[in-house]
């Protein structure tokens, strides 16, 4: 690679934000699916969303981006782009991104769950509503509202570990930091490039979610 330029830079950005965007919706379904897993009457789901959580969270992302290269791709030939490495290694490293953070997420709206005061499941239940009813009409509203702040910190995390997709060869933001820094020997100009980009990215979201929290916080 020669010169470090400015369309590189921001080809890579670009690339760690497709991975922010999709590994979000992804972890924000798999996540809230966990938590009402947990929060569920039924004892085996309680246990199999207990088990997602302590077994993804203790488990380092870049030990699951690594078994999607090498374990689910090479050893299972479980191919998610066949006609293309790239497209292959940017899939896997949103699928490993959502399964991780998913783990995150179900805490947050579980902490959010929380809030909800125990009377209002009672009234509806009382009101005829199945579970499912209940948890999709009257808790899980008010349970995002009052996990904003943990979501948002989940994703500003998200948008941190994309770095972590480098390792199957992702050509995201540290991906091309690490090959400049390769080619071009280390500099803290190619640092501070790269530091001010993730600063840009997570910065304008942390003043969001904590605004978002404030105001849209449930009042008892």
């Amino acid at each position: 690679m020669g010169d470090l330029s400015f369309a590189a830079v921001l080809s890579a950005f670009w690339l760690t934000i497709q991975l922010a965007l999709f590994s979000a919706v992804g972890a924000l379904v798999l996540g809230t699916i966990i938590a009402v897993m947990r929060v569920s009457p039924v004892r085996v789901l309680q246990m199999l969303g207990t088990w997602y959580v302590n077994t993804f969270r203790n488990t380092p992302l870049t030990l699951l981006m690594v078994f999607g290269i090498l374990g689910a791709t090479y050893t299972l030939g479980i191919n998610l782009a066949p006609s293309s490495i790239n497209d292959n290694n940017f899939r896997w490293a949103v699928v490993m991104l959502s399964v991780y953070h998913a783990a995150f997420v179900c805490e947050a709206l579980r902490s959010g769950v929380n809030t909800v005061p125990a009377g209002q499941a009672e009234a509806a239940r009382a009101m005829g509503l199945t579970f499912g009813q209940t948890m999709s009409q009257v808790i899980l509203p008010q349970a995002f509202r009052g996990a904003i702040a943990p979501l948002g910190s989940t994703l500003i995390a998200l948008i941190k570990n994309t770095t972590v997709a480098a390792v199957i060869g992702n050509q995201e933001a540290a991906g091309l930091m690490s090959e400049t820094v390769e080619n071009q020997g280390s500099s803290i100009g190619i640092f501070l490039i790269f530091a001010l980009g993730f600063v840009i990215l997570t910065l304008p979201l942390g003043l969001l979610f904590t605004s978002m929290s404030r105001r849209l916080v449930v009042k008892r």
